[in-house]
């Protein structure tokens, strides 16, 4: 059970959490100065000191070097009772477990520095096997130009030892690597250690100053988290070491420790400033769900294939309002773009289809080719047959993902434009090729739209199940849904989710699409369920999502604050912020 420690704000693995300590140390952070080790047992037994909530107590340990033979660290198992301070307890991979404590240590944490695929192994083997609502601390390996990676993978409390060493040893740390300091002809920074000449600099000043750089690059590591950016700022900054280079891409690779950590929605947009960012959870999980759980529920139409636009949503950019005059109701518009892959235009308000921002330059790169070639090959060979014919109405630069999916399904796109896509010419050809096709009516828009959308945040099938025989209100995109005179939900237009109702969580916890649902205890919440009064949540939970309160004398629905397996495990913290409820 954790008693001090607690996390308030999530990016991702990434955590901006609270030491709980006499004077509270917010996380990220270093533990300097409220760190008290109570010694190694390879040298003698050990009592549990006293301890108090001034700082954080190391229990007495037997700290493994990586490597080391898993049966010596079997032989060497240590078991802890609960202690009433706050602790932490040294383990390794192969022995971590839930010992109670508040933090973990991960043991050999220099012999991982520098090993991408080990760190990683380590990293996630550590965190299966301890609470989700304690810290992790590993040791000896923080610098300036590294920090922010490993706060991104999941780490949530560094020392400066590694850096204050290095300083006497001659080293300038900053944010993109180190210096020797005889190289340095001036100091290219302005912390108080900096504020003398050059020549009266030493090495000491040196130590001074690196512990300085971490500790103001921690301070923009936690406001990354708070507007949830941090993902963004370190693809450019763990280039700057080939290590954190290869550590970012190894956790890429880690899909499900990655998404079930990632929230659903953001307030800030993406950057896509690199490829890298094609592997970003959000772009792998919108691109998922479009093709394992999206239908065209506007049948016996063209798919017409469109550019995407700077502005966002795409409907409102005035590329798109010409297409839409063009189009004119007749066929079902679907946009490609890089890095989200295609948008059908029911799910241009979801995130994060119109929280994005991305480079151009006019050229796309081999692996944007690649990326939203598969990801349309996925979209149509789960539903070329709902379309009567395809329709790309696509500048040059698109046309060669059209012939990749054209070679590889044996399908034929009727291309629209001869020079630009929004000439009077290529438009009049647009308008054209949709002759003989009847306008279909804006409700049947609206209604196809909130059912894509239940199918996004829900599974496959649930649009059909929850919103049949509805009524749509109010002005796209602010659409509320309606069945039989009462309100179910509505769509919230900044994040192209749903909002329920208490009529439409009952709609939904009777139905037969499985519910995201949090069981809690004997209580009626008020504004919000803590971890503690949850009974049992559904794995399938993740930040941002909208779930459905139930327990013995109430019945609520509200959005996620934790994913469902973190609100199984924690004790501590915010679970879900009530929107309505009902008592029993």
């Amino acid at each position: 059970m954790t008693d001090y420690f607690e996390v308030y704000d999530r990016d991702g693995p990434a955590r901006l959490g609270e030491l709980r300590l006499a004077d509270p140390v917010r996380t990220p952070a270093l533990v300097d100065g409220v760190l008290h080790d109570a010694g190694s047992l390879w040298r003698e037994d050990q009592p549990l000191p006293d301890g108090d909530e001034s700082e954080l107590t190391v229990l007495p340990h037997r700290a493994f070097p990586a490597g080391t033979d898993d049966r010596v660290k079997e032989a060497f198992q240590i078991a802890y009772d609960d202690v009433p301070y706050p602790s932490a307890a040294v383990i390794s991979p192969e022995t971590a477990r839930d010992f109670g404590a508040d933090a973990y240590v991960l043991s050999g944490g220099p012999g991982r520095s520098g090993h991408a695929e080990g760190f990683v192994d380590a990293l996630l083997n550590t965190k299966a096997a301890t609470p989700a609502d304690s810290a992790l601390y590993v040791s000896g390996i923080a610098t300036p130009a590294n920090v922010a990676t490993l706060a991104y993978a999941g780490v949530d409390l560094f020392d400066s030892d590694y850096a204050y060493v290095r300083g006497t040893e001659g080293f300038y740390l900053h944010t993109d690597g180190e210096s020797f300091l005889e190289d340095l002809d001036e100091l290219p920074c302005v912390c108080s250690a900096c504020q003398q000449p050059r020549e009266t600099f030493t090495r000491r000043d040196c130590a001074e100053h690196n512990v300085n750089a971490l500790k103001t690059e921690l301070s923009r590591v936690r406001q990354r988290i708070r507007r949830g950016r941090l993902r963004d700022y370190v693809e450019g900054q763990a280039r700057h070491e080939a290590w954190t280079t290869a550590l970012v891409r190894r956790l890429d690779s880690q899909y499900t420790y990655l998404e079930e950590r990632t929230p659903l929605l953001r307030r800030q947009d993406i950057l896509a400033a690199s490829e890298d960012t094609l592997n970003r959870v959000e772009i792998q999980r919108f691109a998922d769900r479009v093709t394992s759980r999206y239908v065209p529920r506007l049948d016996d139409r063209p798919l017409v294939l469109l550019p995407c636009s700077a502005r966002k949503p795409y409907s409102d950019s005035q590329s798109h309002e010409q297409f839409s005059r063009a189009v004119s109701y007749r066929g079902h518009v679907v946009s490609m773009t890089s890095p989200i892959g295609v948008v059908p235009t029911e799910l241009e308000l979801t995130y994060p289809a119109q929280q994005y921002d991305s480079v151009v330059t006019g050229d796309w790169t081999a692996g944007e080719y690649e990326f939203v070639a598969a990801v349309l090959e996925r979209y149509l060979d789960r539903n070329r047959d709902c379309y009567t014919e395809l329709i790309a109405h696509v500048p040059e630069d698109y046309r060669p993902i059209c012939e990749r999916v054209e070679a590889s399904l044996g399908v034929s796109f009727e291309y629209t434009v001869t020079d630009h896509p929004t000439t009077e010419a290529s438009l009049a050809t647009l308008s054209d090729a949709l002759d003989g096709y009847d306008s279909f009516r804006m409700r049947e828009r609206e209604h196809a739209t909130v059912r894509a959308v239940a199918d996004y945040l829900i599974g496959d099938g649930a649009g059909d199940e929850l919103f049949d025989d509805i009524e749509t209100g109010g002005r796209y995109p602010k659409l509320r849904v309606h069945k039989e005179g009462e309100q179910l939900a509505t769509l919230v237009a900044q994040y192209g989710t749903l909002s329920f109702t208490l009529a439409g969580a009952r709609e939904w916890a009777e139905s037969a699409v499985p519910t995201k649902t949090v069981e809690i205890d004997a209580f009626v919440p008020q504004g919000s369920v803590l971890a503690p009064g949850i009974v049992d949540a559904s794995a399938e939970i993740r930040v941002g999502d909208e779930v459905v309160i139930e327990g013995p004398t109430a019945f609520a629905v509200g959005r996620a604050a934790m994913s469902g397996p973190e609100m199984n495990e924690s004790t501590r913290g915010v679970a879900v912020d009530v929107r309505h409820c009902e008592e029993r």
